[in-house]
């Protein structure tokens, strides 16, 4: 079962992780647009592919799995998701399975808007949230909101555009610099489907915050849950992190897991506040989080192994070792 992994960029650590267990006989193929992109440096074989958004993006991960005997995808890119989701058909045709969740997962995970009107709707809290500038600035006028508040894209990927404004001149400046912003980004092209809405407003929560892994089989079933508190923050992914046991918000994971079936792994932010507990963000891929849920005694590369495999699940690759505090630092390998 060989593995196709696109828009590998810096994700060397998980790379590393899928190389350790990947069973006798396979390899792992790294694909980027970048022949420098870290992980290329770790995968087996490596292709340089075009911009996502290139007409000839598809025809090529297509002919590299041909060529490669790849059984399944695994996307590391946001903005690739919809992509993939969208011509899960012409890989399955192929033999190919693509680890993605389909449309409607990926439509409510990549669409913060959607992602409230979900949560919502299951009983799940989430920040007081405006669509545009003129309804948020109504909302400060009656006082159903107040600063500080986060203005972020709808359509967002990481940190990108994320700011904080304390009062009403730094949300007029940051919305103005996140629409230029998003105008000149690789955003543009999905947020221009809605441009007088592609920007949110949101409280801010004040709070403790976890991200949180919430793991399900390839049918959509929960097979487990790692609760990670958020001890520090860098360049928008989690530096400093301990794995919790935390059943309130292990409850909360399990009903969205339920209500969305998404597959593989849910990479998502929970605040806990005073009034209670409040979904951010939801995003259906790996995230920058989760190689404290891995040093913490989870070994989701096995499980996915296991299940391309029909192969029995076994219990350690679930382990759960809490109240060890993990930390990121840098490394230097080469790229040439």
């Amino acid at each position: 079962m060989n593995i196709l992994f696109t828009c590998v960029g810096r994700r060397h650590y998980l790379i590393e992780y899928f190389q350790k267990v990947k069973p006798e006989g396979s390899f792992i193929v790294g694909a980027d647009m970048q022949s420098t992109a870290p992980a290329m440096a770790i995968v087996d074989k490596n292709y340089i592919v075009p911009a996502l958004y290139d007409h000839n993006y598809i025809e090529r991960l297509l002919e590299i799995c041909k060529k490669e005997k790849i059984g399944a995808i695994i996307s590391l890119n946001d903005l690739e998701l919809p992509l993939l989701s969208n011509f899960k058909n012409e890989f399955n045709a192929i033999g190919v399975q693509v680890i993605v969740s389909d449309k409607r997962v990926i439509d409510i995970c990549f669409d913060k808007w959607r992602t409230i009107e979900f949560a919502t709707k299951i009983g799940i809290k989430t920040p007081k949230t405006y669509l545009n500038l003129s309804s948020a600035l109504m909302g400060i006028e009656k006082g159903e909101i107040n600063y500080p508040l986060i203005i972020k894209p709808r359509w967002g990927s990481g940190s990108f555009g994320i700011e904080i404004a304390t009062d009403m001149e730094e949300l007029n400046l940051s919305y103005k610099l996140l629409e230029k912003k998003l105008f000149r980004s690789l955003l543009s092209e999905v947020s221009k489907k809605d441009m007088e809405n592609a920007i949110l407003i949101q409280e801010k929560i004040e709070g403790t915050e976890y991200g949180v892994d919430i793991f399900n089989n390839l049918r959509g079933e929960n097979l487990s849950v790692y609760i990670k508190e958020k001890l520090a923050m860098r360049a928008g992914e989690t530096d400093k992190a301990v794995l919790r046991n935390h059943k309130a918000i292990e409850n909360i994971c399990k009903t969205i897991s339920e209500n969305l079936c998404h597959i593989g792994n849910l990479d998502c932010d929970i605040f806990e506040s005073n009034d209670g507990y409040y979904l951010l963000e939801m995003n259906p891929r790996f995230g920058g989080g989760y190689p404290f849920s891995h040093k913490s005694g989870a070994n989701f590369p096995a499980v996915i192994y296991a299940l391309l495999h029909n192969e029995e699940i076994q219990s350690e690759w679930f382990k759960k070792d809490y109240d060890k505090i993990y930390s990121k630092c840098d490394i230097l390998i080469s790229v040439n």
